[in-house]
């Protein structure tokens, strides 16, 4: 039997995780991945910009509520998922307890962004549609918003 610390790691290895290089610095990279609105959902309500800010994501039926656990400037946020309503699962409270941990590095005149999404690992029901959202969140959207100034965010309260 695994202890706690044993689960987490392993949970933290398996764990959706997405990282890409932008010609940004660190410090306004984080801004950027704060202002939710702009490459995630316009479905955004709250605050993201500080320890114990709480938020609220929402496509549709579906919410997401985040409290920043941890933040320090220019090199990482936590964001912990407080409540959630997945419409489209069995377990409307399947993000519950997860966190998004965001990473960043200086590489030169570029950063380097890692999201670990602890949590979303592959034996829960919503993995797959998870993981293209964040492919396209995270991977198309705020990587355009980082590099262009213009992300890609649901703009459809309707979805989901």
């Amino acid at each position: 039997m695994m202890n706690s610390n044993m689960k987490e790691i392993v949970e933290q290895k398996e764990s959706y995780s997405s990282s890409f290089t932008a010609k940004v610095s660190a410090h306004e990279a984080l801004e950027r991945i704060e202002r939710v609105s702009d490459w995630w959902t316009a479905s955004f309500r709250g605050n993201s910009q500080s320890i114990g800010g709480v938020f609220t994501v929402q496509f549709g039926e579906t919410f997401v509520n985040f409290e920043v656990v941890e933040l320090i400037p220019g090199k990482r946020a936590v964001w912990l998922v407080t409540d959630c309503n997945i419409s489209w699962t069995r377990d409307k409270k399947e993000w519950k307890g997860t966190k998004l941990v965001w990473e960043l590095s200086s590489e030169g005149d570029k950063t380097k962004v890692i999201m670990t999404h602890v949590g979303l690992v592959p034996r829960i029901e919503c993995y797959d549609d998870c993981k293209s959202g964040w492919d396209f969140y995270f991977g198309k959207s705020l990587q355009r918003f980082l590099t262009e100034g213009k992300g890609l965010p649901d703009v459809h309260r309707g979805n989901r």
